[in-house]
């Protein structure tokens, strides 16, 4: 018990000069950082109605997008739709249509972006 006592000023000590001590930190090499990549996902909006979904898309960027309209229908034997894509070019606009046979239990579009002229 006496050998703990003893002991614990001194890791006291330690401890506080070890805080205490300014730490010295090595220069980092820095690699330039990747710009980047310009926007290209279109702004979609989703609407539900009843047993149809209905995305509008408008790309309002310069990089094409092709987008695809996602079901989930809300009754296990209804099929939920991945619909058909549709590629969208600068400043253009399309309207994605799909239906479940009952309800909707959610509905997205999913975005991909499209290689431009140069073949980026």
């Amino acid at each position: 018990m006496r050998t703990t006592w003893s002991i614990a000023p001194v890791l006291a000590v330690a401890a506080v000069l070890l805080w205490a001590t300014p730490s010295v930190s090595q220069p980092r090499e820095t690699e330039a950082p990747e710009p980047p990549e310009p926007p290209y996902r279109a702004d979609c909006r989703v609407e539900v109605e009843g047993s149809q979904a209905t995305a509008y898309c408008h790309n309002p960027y310069p990089a094409a997008d092709r987008v695809r309209l996602h079901i989930e229908c809300a009754r296990w034997w209804d099929l939920d739709v991945d619909g058909g894509p549709a590629d969208l070019s600068p400043a253009g606009y399309v309207q994605l249509t799909d239906r479940c046979w009952k309800e909707i239990r959610s509905a997205w579009v999913s975005h991909q972006p499209l290689p431009d002229a140069a073949g980026r």
